[in-house]
């Protein structure tokens, strides 16, 4: 599925299947759109959305005082030596940019006393159940909106360039110190001839050193350039931005699909009128109003746009698998262990929901009368052992969510 715009290596994420071992960690409830957190600078959320989102930077002091990096040194070279993730090595040895493409075995990376290289690692939440509860702690922007967890390491003097993003993004310090330079200049033109989008003529306006917990909001086309102090880690927390060409796309794609293009999508174009030609390669005018008469009755409604906003939006990148049980339990003992220990949406799974339609992985599915139990755990991304008792009377219910579990989709157990 696509992300936010891959227009800049360090701003492009994607999804992956495996991970290291991790040490979990419990799904973190956003807070309330009412009440101020550090996180935003002790404005509330709904005061951050209105005066800050998609509208002007803000340098956030201690946004998470006392954090720490979600994977450590190790476990993260050791995450971008894993074939199926997406890791960048990025390099400006004797002023030249390099870019390279991962996977990295320990003994292909640069020496940590090498100066100005950085390894990106894309989509760390679908690997790490902590990298996923620190981006949890960003959903009062609504999940559809929210991408992923990006993780750069970088060596004293490494950076990316001053670039530009498509997107919002959050710039949280984990590890170390970072300079950051930013500019709301409208020259964005690029350096030519580079592996990577470097901004040519970058001016900057503000200048800030980062330490751990510190963090940095930038809406769209900000201009920005990141400078290690050392080494140093940065979480970026991104937003997914489609294009309005790949939302037509798609949506039409989706309407034809499912048969809803027109009234008949399945009649065949008909001329029974063609006349004989003497010019047999010019396309007949007939042919040009007639098919634009089946695209003039091409309709849809709002709920055709919800249910293509719903899969489009849940719907697992394209390298993402499941991980079964290697032993499922049965639906007896599944309704045990969840009756005990509660249970969580795995953290590669996406539900999303609206008024009449949940949507799973990609799937729309009808809410029928599991409606309050699904929107609990699609919020909350899990259910306690003592709400799951509430519905466990339910055949219905727990059949589908035993489904959901051999499936992988959903795990038995809270986070601790």
């Amino acid at each position: 599925m696509p992300k936010r715009p891959t227009d800049h290596p360090a701003d492009a994420a994607s999804a992956r299947n495996s991970s290291p071992a991790s040490k979990p960690a419990r799904p973190i409830l956003p807070p309330s759109p009412d009440t101020p957190t550090p996180l935003l600078g002790n404005l509330t959320p709904s005061q951050f959305m209105r005066r800050y989102w998609q509208k002007k930077p803000l340098l956030i002091r201690q946004a998470i005082p006392n954090v720490e990096a979600p994977l450590s040194r190790e476990e993260f070279f050791e995450l971008a030596d894993q074939d199926e993730v997406e890791a960048r090595l990025i390099t400006h040895f004797r002023n030249k940019w390099q870019l390279e493409h991962g996977p990295f075995a320990p003994d292909e990376l640069p020496s940590l006393k090498q100066r100005a290289w950085t390894l990106l690692v894309q989509g760390v939440d679908l690997y790490d159940d902590r990298a996923r509860a620190l981006l949890d702690r960003f959903r009062f922007v609504p999940d559809a909106r929210l991408d992923d967890l990006m993780i750069s390491f970088a060596s004293d003097g490494g950076g990316v360039g001053p670039h530009f993003d498509s997107y919002d993004v959050f710039l949280l310090q984990v590890k170390g110190k970072r300079r950051w330079r930013i500019s709301a200049q409208k020259d964005l033109t690029l350096q030519p001839g580079l592996p990577l989008k470097v901004l040519q003529h970058f001016e900057a306006e503000e200048e800030w050193l980062l330490e751990p917990g510190d963090m940095l909001y930038l809406p769209p086309h900000i201009a920005h350039d990141g400078v290690a102090e050392g080494e140093c880690m940065t979480c970026s927390i991104g937003f997914r931005a489609p294009s309005a060409g790949e939302l037509t796309a798609q949506f039409l794609y989706h309407l034809a699909e499912r048969g809803d293009a027109a009234a008949r999508p399945d009649a065949l174009y008909r001329d029974p009128q063609q006349a004989a030609v003497d010019r047999p390669a010019e396309l007949p005018a007939a042919l040009i109003e007639r098919v634009g008469s089946i695209l003039a009755g091409v309709k849809w409604s709002e709920q055709d746009i919800a249910s293509f906003l719903g899969t489009y939006l849940s719907e697992p990148k394209p390298s993402v698998v499941f991980d079964p049980p290697q032993r499922p339990l049965n639906e007896a003992r599944f309704i045990s262990q969840a009756s005990k220990s509660g249970i969580r949406l795995d953290r590669k799974t996406n539900l999303l929901y609206n008024r009449r339609f949940f949507f799973l992985n990609g799937e729309e599915t009808p809410f029928n009368g599991a409606k309050k139990w699904l929107i609990d755990l699609a919020d909350h991304r899990c259910l306690s052992a003592k709400r799951f008792v509430t519905l466990s009377d339910d055949s219905s219910v727990t059949a589908l969510l035993h489904e959901w579990y051999c499936a992988g989709w959903i795990q038995v157990g809270e986070l601790a």
